[in-house]
C-alpha cells in the first residue's frame, strides 16, 4: 500500500476528503466517516488520474500524495453528486 498502513490511509483520506467537501459544498453534510472514505476512494481515482498522464500516485504521508488523493476526492464528490442529483445524503 505504498508505504502507507491503515493509520495513514485513514489519516491522509479523512484530510484530502474534507478538504474535498468543502471545495464540493458537500461538508455540512458529509461527516467525518464520508470525509474520510471519499479522501481513500479518492487516493485511489487521483493515482489512476495522475497515472494516465505519467505521473506516480500515491507515494507515502506526503503533500504529492494529499495533492493526488485531493483531486480524487474532488472527482469522487463531484460524480457522487452527479448520480444523486444533489440530495441531502451522507457519502
Amino acid at each position: 500500500m505504498n508505504g502507507l498502513g491503515i493509520i495513514g490511509w485513514i489519516v491522509l483520506g479523512g484530510l484530502a476528503g474534507w478538504v474535498a467537501s468543502m471545495i464540493a459544498g458537500t461538508n455540512a453534510r458529509q461527516g467525518l466517516l464520508g470525509n474520510i472514505i471519499a479522501g481513500i476512494i479518492g487516493a485511489f481515482v487521483g493515482g489512476f488520474i495522475v497515472s494516465l498522464f505519467g505521473g506516480d500516485g500515491v507515494t507515502g504521508f506526503n503533500l504529492w500524495s494529499f495533492l493526488v488523493a485531493l483531486l480524487g476526492a474532488v472527482v469522487v464528490l463531484f460524480i457522487w453528486r452527479a448520480i444523486t442529483g444533489g440530495r441531502k445524503t451522507t457519502v
